[in-house]
């Protein structure tokens, strides 16, 4: 199925125009928050390179922002290890049946295939990106990804420059994307697509991106002025689709999100309204001004003149220092800017202990951020894990399939399932090492019936889990541990039995 043809179709620039009227409040939402926080990361549509971006009067929008950016991009995306795992699917499994062996060497196979992909995403910038996508996220609570299949690497575009529509139980059905190209750099196919004498190679035309659901299948095409550009139609399955719309905050019902700054835009108003006054007051209180009475018989000349030391004829009185007597209702300001301070500190994580600027990061640390954004962020993971993670590991899975540098491998129960081995999951994990560490410690102060009670063949196993490794492979079972006894009780029977027999010859 192509895309409609003219004269038949509504125009991506007109799908365009159609959807912006609904994504018109989020964007002005997003403009506020980006005004007390950092300007510069969702400029105005208006705006171009020259424009000059005013500095809010106080700094903790920004380093909230960057704070949480950083620590989300460490729980999601660990430098020193890979955020998710390839396992084999339930049928696949099923199918090897129990032999360890053939089990541990398509774990080995899998283990080198996650090695690859990581590898590959880290040399396509996948990080920066993804840094900046966060930072998108915690703003304006918007962002769209785009991976391009042929190319490899990543492509963000802000809430301002694309207008998407959702379905009842949260699925794109339709995106819409907005560039501003010069026809210089626009491809002859879609140079042949502009009409008019008027043409200048240094103009910028717009040029539109329309992706759509069609039943299981995303389709995609491109326009400039209002006509499809030749050679741009494509076709995505519906589980691998190039484009990645994220949302910080799902709201039911809406195809938008809402950000986290969102949430403490009144604090950040204040805020900021109450910086401006001290700053104002500060300013002007350093501002010296004398008074002379002008029947005054000093001198002003002779004390100008005056040497520091220096004697002049004067009275006192006759020169007076302008004060402003806003003392009190400065420390009332002062007080009010604290406990915003404070209130804003916690919210945005300023005050927690900060993990260790090092490349190899402890796994321990990397949970303990992920507890801090649990309780203070929310549900970040659940929306991240499935509209971020997963989506970002079939597409790399895809372009590397493509393109030859893995082994095409089917996904789903009947071949490779990956799974998010951070956010909640390590959360879990983490939550089950401090459970089953406290029980370790109050059950050693019954050593007896530590050694007589407790499953420990269980522990270990339990603590392999929740360090993310298989049990399996590194813990023995019971059988193993039996015939392994079993084992060494026949040699010790047989050793014994050896000098008895030697005695008897």
């Amino acid at each position: 199925m192509s895309a409609p043809q003219d004269g038949q179709r509504t125009t991506a620039k007109q799908l365009y125009a159609k959807l912006e009227s609904t994504r018109k409040v989020y964007t002005d939402r997003a403009e506020k928050c980006a005004e007390l926080t950092i300007p510069m990361a969702f400029p105005k549509e208006s705006d171009t390179s020259s424009t000059k971006y005013e500095t809010p009067y106080q700094s903790i929008g920004a380093r909230g922002v960057n704070n949480l950016t950083s620590k989300l991009m460490l729980a999601l995306f660990p430098p020193n290890a890979p955020f998710f795992r390839l396992s084999l699917g339930d049928e696949v499994r099923a199918q090897l049946g129990d032999d360890p062996a053939t089990v541990q060497e398509w774990e080995r196979a899998l283990s080198k295939i996650e090695r690859q992909i990581t590898n590959y995403m880290e040399s396509h910038q996948m990080r920066v990106t993804t840094n900046e996508a966060m930072t998108q996220l915690i703003i304006t609570g918007n962002v769209l990804l785009f991976l391009p299949p042929k190319e490899g690497g990543m492509k963000l575009y802000r809430l301002n420059s694309y207008c998407l529509s959702r379905d009842g139980i949260g699925n794109t059905t339709e995106i819409v994307t907005k560039e501003s190209i010069a026809y210089g750099a626009l491809p002859p196919e879609a140079q042949r697509c502009i009409e008019g004498d008027n043409i200048e190679p240094h103009k910028a035309y717009d040029v539109y991106t329309h992706t759509y659901l069609d039943g299981e299948v995303y389709r995609s095409y491109q326009e400039v002025g209002d006509n499809i550009i030749p050679g741009t139609e494509q076709t995505y399955p519906k589980d691998a689709s190039p484009w990645i719309p994220l949302r910080l905050r799902k709201m039911d019902g809406e195809s938008y999100g809402r950000s986290f700054v969102d949430e403490y835009l009144g604090d950040l108003k204040a805020l900021e309204a109450l910086s401006k006054s001290v700053t104002e007051v500060a300013a002007i209180a350093s501002n010296i001004i004398f008074l002379v009475n002008p029947n005054a018989q000093t001198r002003i000349s002779e004390l100008q003149k005056a040497k520091p030391g220096d004697f002049v004829r004067g009275r006192l009185e006759d020169i007076t220092a302008l004060q402003i007597n806003k003392t009190g209702d400065l420390q009332v300001t002062t007080a009010a800017v604290q406990s915003i301070e404070a209130r804003l500190s916690y919210a945005f994580l300023l005050n927690s202990a900060v993990q260790r600027n090092a490349e190899r990061v402890t796994a321990e640390e990397i949970r303990y951020v992920a507890r801090e954004l649990e309780d203070t962020v929310g549900n970040i993971y659940s929306i991240l894990a499935r509209e971020l993670q997963l989506p970002l590991v079939r597409r790399f899975m895809n372009q590397m399939t493509g393109t030859g540098a893995i082994p095409d491998l089917p996904q789903g129960s009947r071949g490779v399932e990956p799974t998010i081995t951070t956010g909640i999951e390590a959360l879990g994990r983490g939550h089950d090492l401090a459970k089953l560490d406290t029980f370790i410690r109050y059950a050693q102060v019954f050593p007896e019936a530590f050694q007589t009670a407790v499953k420990q063949n269980e522990i270990l196993s339990q603590i392999a889990t929740a360090l993310g490794l298989d049990a399996s492979s590194v813990v023995k079972s019971e059988q193993e541990i039996e015939q392994e006894q079993q084992q060494a009780m026949q040699m010790q029977m047989a050793q014994q039995l050896v000098p008895q027999a030697m005695q008897q010859q």
